[in-house]
């Protein structure tokens, strides 16, 4: 009998025990996915690209993008300007700038992109390496535009553990979106064919080919960029770029696009808040040109009998205005942008682009670049195609057309003369010098909406020659002629990585404010 019950007893203990696990595996939460699962289809690298795709620039909510890039970059590269004179006119437009505003521009990316890409490298980078590939090509593309904007930033120190908070300086980094460039096309290359990637990809359908172009293109970019600053290993990266089997980018379908299903932002705050117009500078390139896509770009200013109209940049909070509404009220009517701009689609490069800095390359006389006048032409071409404009051919041989003055029919004060009297045709005879200012002023054309780009072509070249602001509140910290050159180092890093940006300020070699120039910013072009 003893034996029976040591068996029952055995029996119901093993039941008990079998019960038990079963119930832990019936209470289960079913969407606590295992990672064995998720690796089945990637899911565990994959997840992490969305916010990476969707934090170059963030779309949702609209206010977080006019932070990032539309108060600043969207309007020093004179393609935008507010209408109400924010903080009493006290704001980023007249150079008071606003530290709060400019968080942003170094949290979005840093929170969203740089977090998610150092864990996709640490998942990806031995196991799937075309995974990690596209995870760099999309590192470069966002914080290069960071460090456009401040110069030295913290990148391959980023999650160290030994050097963490400790910035590069903007040539190193540069080095280093180089170096992480050439990892991701040797990658792609390697296994060019494979379609790991497209469940999770925003802009190429998961083709690897597009990735290798981009990131051909990207490189051609950064080195054009560097080219007065260190000429030997821009026409190195340069020529590797023009060289690489995969191509460039070269027709509107390449267009690197992020696609969303979220609204543009612009259509918020240009639609809805009304708090972005035309700026001055694009009214009197476009309309002196007699340019097409200005029909594409912006609406006619009903307020001014159906002509395009802009509104000057850094406009004070003008006399005889009660508040900064009632002088809203008197610009909002200028042009706003077309809604044909505003797209789901977030424009990070475009193959108009591309031949631009093809132009500049063959100008500047490096191998594989082609003809300066041919990549020109076809700039231009390739642009009016994207926006679905004719005439393009009789802009290109127009040879007298020159940007108009601008005049303000609300305050005749802002009124100013054109900055420039180059024409649109290309004309071998001219200077190298003439020859920049025409890729340049087309390429600033071309890539509208993409300010932050605009924008640091501006401070590179000097080109297009933009109107300054009407009214420059930095205490004589930023010269209005020369126009702002970067933002400063933001709170958030001042009060958690104090020495870190006291090195930065040291790798910058000069003082942290909107005066400095950064590191490729020499002033010379040739």
């Amino acid at each position: 009998m003893k034996k029976i019950n040591k068996l029952i007893a055995l029996l119901g203990f093993i039941i008990i025990a079998s019960s038990c696990q079963n119930l832990e595996d019936y209470n289960k939460n079913d969407k606590n996915i295992s990672d064995e699962t998720l690796e089945i289809d990637f899911q565990h690298v994959g997840s992490k690209y969305q916010p990476i795709f969707e934090n170059i620039l963030r779309y949702d909510p609209a206010w977080v993008y006019q932070l990032q890039q539309n108060l600043n970059a969207d309007v020093y590269a004179g393609y935008m300007t507010n209408p109400r004179p924010f903080v009493a006119g006290a704001n980023n437009t007249t150079y008071a700038l606003v530290s709060g505003w400019n968080n942003f521009i170094w949290s979005v990316p840093y929170e969203n992109v740089m977090g998610n890409s150092k864990k996709i490298s640490k998942l990806a980078a031995e196991s799937y390496p075309t995974l990690n590939a596209v995870n760099l090509i999309l590192r470069v593309e966002a914080m290069h535009r960071v460090s456009d904007v401040f110069g030295p930033i913290v990148y391959s120190n980023f999650g160290s553990i030994d050097n963490a908070g400790v910035y590069d300086s903007q040539q190193a980094v540069y080095t280093a979106f180089f170096t992480d460039l050439d990892t991701a096309v040797a990658a792609l290359t390697a296994d060019i064919d494979s379609q790991r990637f497209t469940a999770f990809d925003m802009a190429y359908g998961g083709d690897y080919h597009q990735w290798v172009k981009l990131a051909n293109s990207l490189r051609l970019r950064l080195a054009i960029r560097i080219s007065m600053a260190d000429p030997s290993k821009a026409k190195a990266e340069g020529e590797k770029a023009l060289a690489q089997p995969e191509g460039l980018l070269a027709t509107p379908a390449d267009d690197f696009l992020v696609h969303s299903s979220k609204p543009h932002p612009l259509s918020i705050i240009d639609n809805s808040w009304g708090d972005i117009r035309m700026n001055a500078s694009m009214e009197s390139i476009l309309s002196g040109y007699g340019d097409g896509r200005m029909e594409a770009y912006f609406n006619p200013s009903d307020a001014n009998g159906g002509a395009y109209k802009g509104v000057r940049g850094g406009l004070p909070l003008l006399p005889g205005y009660s508040d900064e509404l009632a002088q809203k009220a008197d610009y909002v009517g200028f042009s706003n942008m077309n809604d044909a701009v505003k797209t789901s689609n977030a424009q990070l490069m475009t193959a108009a682009e591309v031949h631009f800095l093809q132009a500049e390359a063959a100008l500047r006389g490096w191998s594989g670049a082609g003809s300066a006048q041919a990549h020109y032409e076809m700039g231009i071409t390739t642009s009016f195609a994207q926006h679905g404009v004719g005439g393009a051919a009789a802009y290109i041989a127009d040879n007298t057309s020159v940007p108009a003055n601008y005049v303000d029919p609300v305050n005749a004060s802002n009124s100013i003369n054109a900055m420039s009297t180059i024409t649109i045709a290309w004309d071998n005879g001219a200077t190298n010098e003439e020859k920049l200012e025409r890729i340049i002023t087309q390429k600033w054309i071309a890539m509208f909406p993409e300010g932050q780009e605009a924008w640091s072509e501006y401070r590179r070249t000097g080109y297009p020659k933009i109107f300054p602001v009407v009214s420059n509140q930095s205490g004589g910290i930023i010269d209005t002629n020369l126009q702002i050159r970067r933002i400063p180092f933001v709170d958030s890093e001042l009060s958690t990585n104090t020495p870190g940006v006291a090195n930065a300020v040291t790798l910058l070699g000069g003082a942290d404010n909107g005066g400095t120039r950064l590191w490729w910013d020499t002033g010379n072009n040739f």
